[in-house]
């Protein structure tokens, strides 16, 4: 399958794996590399920008294909040394670098000398047409389906997708609840030239996540997800459980609820945790909606076969149905 999305970033198929915190290592981004994807390591999984160098490290002893680094940028008050990760991802030799939250462009140009392919991804198009402006080459756009952050507009892909396609000169990467070939058919269909999967590689027998978290993902219909931190402007989709339970019945109390008063419920090293104890009411767990079409573990090789062949046939059916 050739797109612009294949061309510029080396690979067989226009299927990207999410940079998903904590899942994000390199068993699952070679995995999904050597089935002819793109896989991702995230950055900010690594608990320093010298053990992200060894990651990537790791990573190319096991495949010999391309894949990126995920590098999300986002407020907070002790922010990471991201100027120093970015260092060990251009000393590595990386080419392709996804950046999302913030806007990238102060690092922009130490990327585009070292010959970077930057993907982008955000949620709005006005957001995506900034960061075309400041030079990123492609732009992964996130509808409100999707795990982890959809943005406060709450436009989902079907509308959100064609919207940043006709609006954008670089290619569009559709994110948010594709899981199968039917998604990645659609994505094509509305103008995309990839797609970018976070649960449904979340799913795969390579994702380094307990075997409890992979079957509540299979358990879960498109209706056990919640939105956490709405009233705070940082909207965050993960699985229903019950700290999402706490987390979204705190905000709702009478009097509001401040970050401290859920603090203790969300820090990122409880959700590390739950990933790896396969405690699965014991943290946060992103998730979208795309839950609901998930029903097996597959390989990220036979997933990738069988979402090319599964989008190969819609498209043929679609065509007979046109005809």
């Amino acid at each position: 399958m050739r797109t612009r999305v294949t061309e510029a970033l080396g690979i067989r198929y226009p299927i990207v794996q999410g940079g998903m915190q904590w899942v994000g290592k390199a068993p699952l981004v070679a995995a999904v590399s050597n089935a002819g994807g793109l896989g991702i390591l995230t950055a900010l999984t690594q608990p320093t920008p010298e053990a992200l160098a060894q990651e990537i490290a790791r990573t190319r002893a096991l495949t010999d294909q391309p894949f990126g680094v995920n590098l999300t940028l986002l407020p907070s008050i002790n922010p990471p040394p991201y100027s120093d990760y970015l260092q060990a991802i251009l000393d590595s030799g990386i080419r392709i670098v996804e950046t999302a939250g913030n806007s990238p462009k102060d690092f922009i140009a130490r990327m585009k000398d070292a010959g970077v392919t930057i993907v982008h991804k955000c949620t709005t198009v006005r957001h995506a047409l900034s960061a075309e402006k400041n030079g990123v080459d492609l732009v992964s756009i996130d509808g409100f389906e999707c795990a982890g952050h959809p943005g406060e507009d709450d436009v989902p892909g079907l509308v959100l997708i064609p919207l940043a396609v006709r609006a954008l000169k670089i290619p569009v990467i559709a994110s948010g609840g594709i899981a199968d070939g039917r998604g990645l058919a659609a994505a094509l269909a509305l103008g995309a030239e990839g797609v970018n999967l976070g649960t449904r590689f979340l799913a795969t027998q390579e994702a380094p996540v307990h075997e409890h978290i992979k079957q509540a993902l299979l358990q879960a219909s498109e209706r056990d997800t919640r939105l956490m931190f709405r009233t705070m402007r940082n909207t965050t989709r993960v699985l229903k459980n019950a700290i999402s339970d706490e987390v979204v019945a705190t905000e709702q109390r009478p009097g509001g609820c401040r970050f401290e008063d859920i603090r203790h419920l969300v820090a990122g090293a409880r959700g590390r945790d739950a990933l790896a104890s396969g405690d699965t009411q014991g943290g946060v767990i992103a998730a979208g909606q795309v839950v609901g079409l998930i029903d097996d573990l597959p390989s990220c090789q036979a997933l990738i076969e069988r979402m090319v062949a599964e989008c190969r046939a819609q498209l043929a059916q679609a065509s007979r149905w046109a005809a």
